[in-house]
């Protein structure tokens, strides 16, 4: 019986009820000004030309924007009852797109107050006063369907004011919406999807059927809308049946996961944050037992910047408990790929900003989606003041599920976060009965917890919570056969849920994304801006703030932050990863040039008021090891090599470069044969050949940009043959320099061995003109290593060369930051990078019968969607080989790429700021404080992994040094320094510690 009732059901809803929802319409006048350029404010749009606009017009030429002046009245022959509401009803020619990846638009009032947005979904504005007076701003944004995956489009190239325009306006009229009918669709779809769920022979099924069989009975087809109010009363028994007492319970938070750049430009997702935070205004105000959660601090500073009106009101609802501020990030960032200090930084600078301007100390990191979480972030969660972590995609992975939903996830130092995966297993939930069903269904905890989150709310593009998800959310609060939904914050679901355990599974390490492993290669070119800018900051501070200690100069605070607050945007976890349009790339490598710009000039001037006026040849070494014979965080004198490299021919081809240190063998085609270090050892296998590059097909099953799928292996095109190589000593280094032709590319490789260098270091340049291939090099190693470390944020993670289980199958391309270790007993090597994050580490038997340990790097893809050019181009990358190194040598390696080194010339040497006795504790960030005093703020942690002390020297005095948190704020039994000309500190593992060095003279 349940097919027919389903198919009378739809029937009905499409056929009879839907059309009565809008009892009568009524025309308007429309006129329209097409902006020639970029978007403007409404200020500018007054005094423009408008000109007549009918329904049916065709609109917006991609990424254009249209103004339209709306008015009209109220017919006065319409009778309004309390079971009417007038709005103003639109359709902007949406297609099946969800909201967010098509045309938009923002509702102003003449005055130029902003009323709601617009979008599929939510397409009204609500008529005030029996008038109609009011301006549209309609957004031309093309769909770009995150679907299409590898269809390759030039729409996200830049706007293109000339072509054929996207949309046609539909429907434009004054509605008199019938609320019995609305409301009766609403009960409708909850209880039929509902039933949809039930096991097929469930009672409470069947009773639903019934109700629903009883109301279209009781439909006269000669009063539709008076039979409206008997339909509700015929499904309202269905609808108070109560839930059972053991139901698991969904707490609901209104949200908007709006990325802050993807499929659109930054500068449309402004606009789409006003929209949708105009939206979600309206239903505050609407519903009194609703709350929003909002996760981005650099959202709230667009709102407060271009949308005054927008950002006073959200003030208005934080302090009223209903705008919540969560996630204390400046963006929603990728975890992988940010470095040490930029990783927290994000928490730094989003929560000082939530406090600045709102007095709110934010509790959780909300991370609903991105690309992996990095084993630092429990310690710095918990470091920062937050008390809790939640993310979804992790519910994305391919292979393995993970076990807990509800657990504490323990950081590489032991740190431990509360932590919660949604089992709705989505961050834009409409709380359909489907998706509530799912929830129940799939968490993992029932045993122990009774209670889930569940963020509602269109998003990616944007769009939030909508009144008909209200609706149903109140419809599902005590429903027999549903989970229970309760609207209320996300510190509301935190406080229930832990407090119903007091025990809790403990999942330990990096939670390792199954999926997107693409997105640690793809846009090379915004990674190498990422790591360039980074270290540009960490110079930037550092020489500032030594330059102001040492009385010869004034910090740049004002530069700092503003250089910060970008370099933190362009971290959102679709920029960074390289999974965005071609436009936002573009725009993010020229950010990154433009702050290179301002912020080499900060470091020169700091750096010249420092050493003084002169020609002495000096090196100023940023880095926390010393490097060349310059301390840590010091300037000195230029180091003497104390030995050339040495270039001989061999008779069977090829060369041997030689050093003090190092034995290179190169053979007649430029490609590495032998490396051996002082011992003597070889690191290469007998007959093996290191930094081969290879060219793998690279199509992902699904998503162009995002993957790489483990198939890639299954061919490639090794690149052993050189065209020209040539072999020459110059400055004392010896090179061998191979070029090497590949479809349409050029590939030029430059193996360089340096005086006094204990490693090879080897040079890309390649003209990039590939489609769909993986650029990848190789090192052998026999070396039998049962783990790799590999540098991440604050330390190192270990990780399994084997692949016993699915888990460890499932990790076969992993993130590292500057540096990989792989070592067994007596005997390790390096492998450092410059700009190259994913790696791949494979163990095999040699024809010989030694286990040989292969490391892989992903240098270079060529994915056509979003950008059809992604990685087309010149690129340039560095790495270094360093046989015989212990941990502390591939950092070494790694700073040395990272150009910790900088020459300049001066007079004076500079003694560091600071500086630590034990190289396993290292000096990470020195910097004035972010409150604009002139406190020092000195931030170590220990990278070696085992517990260490230390001896921490400073080079001024100050009055007390105390331990704070990373906002710099006193901590609960901190320990505060009165001797501080040197400091003992003992770390435990990976411990991060901040300190505030308060000036004699300051405060």
């Amino acid at each position: 019986m349940t097919a027919p009732v389903s198919d009378r059901i739809d029937r009905f809803v499409q056929e009879t009820l839907r059309p009565l929802v809008v009892a009568a319409s009524a025309p308007v006048d429309i006129s329209a000004w097409r902006v020639p350029g970029e978007p403007v404010p409404f200020s500018d749009i007054l005094d423009k030309p408008f000109q007549p606009f009918t329904v049916g017009q065709r609109w917006g030429t991609p990424w254009s924007t249209l103004w339209l002046h709306v008015t009209g009245l109220v017919p006065a022959a319409w009778t309004v009852t309390p079971h009417h509401r007038i709005e103003l009803i639109l359709d902007l020619g949406f297609n099946g797109e969800s909201p967010g990846f098509q045309a938009e638009a923002l509702a102003f009032r003449p005055d130029g107050t902003i009323v709601k947005g617009v979008s599929p979904r939510n397409a009204w504005v609500p008529v005030e006063q029996g008038t109609v007076d009011l301006y549209l701003e309609l957004a031309a944004n093309p769909t770009i369907p995150p679907e299409s995956h590898w269809r390759s489009t030039h729409l996200g190239a830049s706007a293109l004011p000339e072509g054929a325009e996207l949309y046609t306006l539909r429907r434009l009229d004054i509605g008199l919406v019938d609320t019995r009918a609305e409301r009766l669709l609403l009960d409708i779809d909850v209880l039929c999807g509902l039933a949809n769920q039930l096991p097929e022979h469930s009672p409470r099924r069947a009773r639903i059927w019934a109700s629903v069989t009883a109301m279209l009975d009781g439909i006269d087809p000669d009063d539709l809308p008076g039979s409206l109010g008997r339909a509700r009363e015929s499904l309202a028994p269905a609808l108070a049946a109560r839930a059972s007492d053991s139901a698991h319970t969904i707490l609901a938070t209104g949200h908007a996961h709006i990325d802050s750049a993807w499929l659109w430009p930054v500068r449309e997702t402004i606009r789409k944050c006003a929209r949708t935070f105009s939206n979600v205004l309206e239903l505050l105000e609407r519903y009194p037992d609703m709350t929003f959660a909002c996760s981005s601090a650099q959202q709230l500073a667009w709102m407060e910047e271009h949308y005054p009106e927008i950002f006073a009101r959200i003030g208005e609802q934080v302090r009223a408990g209903r705008f919540i501020l969560v996630g204390g990030q400046w963006v929603e960032p990728d975890t992988n790929l940010p470095g040490s200090e930029a990783t927290a930084r994000q928490l730094i600078v989003g929560k000082r900003w939530f406090l600045d301007k709102f007095g709110v100390d934010t509790t959780e990191v909300w991370l609903p989606d991105t690309f992996g979480y990095s084993a630092s972030l429990p310690q710095l969660i918990r470091l920062s003041g937050a008390e809790w972590f939640m993310t979804q995609k992790i519910s994305w992975n391919q292979t393995n599920r993970m076990p807990h939903h509800t657990f504490w996830w323990e950081g590489i130092d032991g740190t431990r976060v509360f932590t919660h995966f949604p089992p709705i297993e989505t961050y834009n939930a409409e709380l359909s009965p489907a998706e509530l069903a799912h929830a129940e269904r799939t968490f993992t905890d029932h045993g122990t917890q009774s209670v889930s989150l569940a963020p509602f709310g269109w998003g990616d593009g944007g769009g939030g919570p909508t009144r008909e998800m209200v609706e149903v959310a109140h419809r599902q609060q005590d429903l027999e056969g549903s989970p229970r939904v309760t609207l209320g914050s996300p510190r509301d679901f935190y406080e229930l849920a832990r407090g119903e355990s007091a025990v809790l599974p403990v999942w330990t390490g990096e939670m390792y994304l199954e999926l997107h492993r693409g997105t640690l290669t793809t846009q090379l070119k915004t990674k190498q801006g990422n790591r360039r800018t980074e270290r540009l900051l960490h110079e930037a501070e550092m020489w500032g703030a030594t330059a102001a200690l040492y009385g010869r100069a004034t910090y740049p605070f004002a530069l700092l932050q503003e250089a910060w607050q970008q370099t933190l945007l362009l971290q959102f976890h679709d920029i960074l990863p390289g999974s965005s349009i071609a436009w936002v790339h573009r725009e993010a490598e020229a950010a990154y040039a433009d702050l290179a710009i301002k912020l080499e000039d900060s470091i020169r001037a700091s750096l010249a008021a420092l050493t003084g006026e002169g020609e002495r040849k000096l090196v100023a070494n940023s880095a926390p090891l010393t490097l060349g014979m310059v301390s840590a965080g010091g300037v000195g004198a230029t180091p003497t090599p104390l030995s050339e490299t040495r270039l001989t021919a061999r008779p069977e081809g090829g060369w041997v470069l030689q050093n003090a240190l190092t034995r290179v063998v190169v053979d007649a085609d430029g490609v590495i044969v032998g490396l051996s270090g002082p011992s003597g050892r070889e690191a290469i296998p007998r007959g093996e050949r290191a930094a081969v590059l290879r060219l793998h097909p690279d199509y992902p099953d699904k998503w162009d940009a995002w993957d790489i799928d483990r198939h890639y292996r299954t061919r490639a095109v090794e690149l052993d043959r050189a065209d020209t190589v040539e072999a020459s000593v110059t400055d004392g280094a010896g090179r061998v320099s191979a070029s090497r032709r590949v479809g349409n590319s050029l590939i030029t490789q430059i193996v360089r061995l340096d005086p006094d260098s204990p490693s090879v270091e080897v040079e890309l340049r390649v003209d990039w003109r590939e489609r769909h291939r993986l650029l990848r090099m190789y090192v052998p190693l026999e070396i039998h290593a049962d783990a790799t470390r590999a540098e991440i944020q604050f330390g190192h993670v270990t990780r399994s060369t084997h692949a016993n289980t699915s888990w460890d199958e499932a990790r076969f391309e992993v993130v590292a930051q500057r540096w990989i270790h792989v070592a067994e007993a007596e005997y390790a090597v390096a492998i450092a990078n410059d700009s190259t994050y994913g790696h791949s580490v494979e163990r095999g038997i040699s024809a010989e019968g030694a286990v040989v340990t292969t490391v892989g790097l992903s240098v270079l893809r060529a994915p056509t969607f979003p950008d059809p050019d992604a990685d087309q181009g010149h690129h340039e990358m560095r790495f270094r080989i360093r046989p015989e190194a212990t941990l502390t040598d591939a950092a070494e390696e790694g700073h040395q790429l990272d150009r910790a080194l900088r020459s300049i010339r001066g007079s004076d040497d500079v003694p560091p700021l600071v500086t630590s006795s034990n190289a396993a504790v290292r000096v990470n960030t020195v910097k004035l404080a972010e409150d604009a005093s002139e406190d020092l703020i000195v931030r170590v942690y220990e990278s070696s992994g085992g517990r260490q002390t230390t001896t921490l020297a400073f080079a001024v005095a100050f009055a007390s040094i105390e331990e704070v948190d990373l906002i710099e704020r006193p901590i609960d039994d901190a320990r505060c320094f009165s001797d501080t000309a040197s400091l003992e500190l003992t770390l435990r593992p990976f411990q991060i510690l901040t300190l505030r060095c308060r000036r004699a003279d300051s405060h």
